[in-house]
């Protein structure tokens, strides 16, 4: 007879994605997770299969968590405008308490640029591509600009969202308010 689980799986992800979301996945380890969960290793390997596992569904975790940001910015009719706020929020989504600095998906992004993992990759470019979708919809508002200079200026914001969520790990209110600022100064 299989035993009967003793704790609720979308908690434990959700304390599970908040130590990824700190440490990074290579810095995290199975006695960090077990600790921050309150369950052992079986019950990690029964529930998620491995590290590699749970990490996948702390990335899924995540993205729900963000994503009434992404759908408040879908929603939005405003263009250049609108990125810009989401910007503004997506730093204050950080903010919240409880939440850990930076952007967990910018995070993993950075963190397995170089590594071979199929489902990680496939996730971040899921990602990175719907984003920059986002931003051509928006940017086309502008019919002023050409298709060559929106495309240049989606691939500037898409980086310049990397270089927020990382700088607002470290960097205090008025340095990030100020580096959006100039990000949208000349767009």
């Amino acid at each position: 007879m299989a035993r009967k689980k003793e704790y609720i799986e979308e908690a434990v992800i959700e304390k599970a994605m908040t130590v990824f979301w700190k440490n990074g996945y290579e810095n995290t380890s199975m006695q960090m997770l077990e600790k921050e969960m309150g369950i052992n290793k079986f019950s990690i390997y029964s529930s998620f299969g491995n590290k590699h596992g749970l990490f996948l569904e702390s990335l899924k975790t995540y993205k729900k968590k963000v994503n009434c940001i992404f759908e408040e910015f879908k929603k939005a009719n405003q263009g250049l405008q609108d990125i810009k706020d989401f910007f503004y929020n997506s730093v204050k989504f950080c903010s919240v308490k409880g939440n850990q600095k930076g952007c967990l998906l910018t995070n993993t992004y950075n963190e397995f640029s170089e590594k071979e993992d199929q489902q990680i990759q496939e996730q971040m470019s899921s990602f990175m591509n719907n984003l920059k979708e986002l931003f051509i919809q928006k940017l086309s508002m502008d019919t002023s600009k050409d298709k060559k200079t929106i495309v240049q200026q989606a691939n500037y914001l898409l980086i310049a969202k990397h270089g927020l969520a990382a700088a607002s790990k470290v960097n205090n209110q008025q340095e990030i308010e100020d580096y959006i600022e100039m990000t949208f100064h000349n767009l």
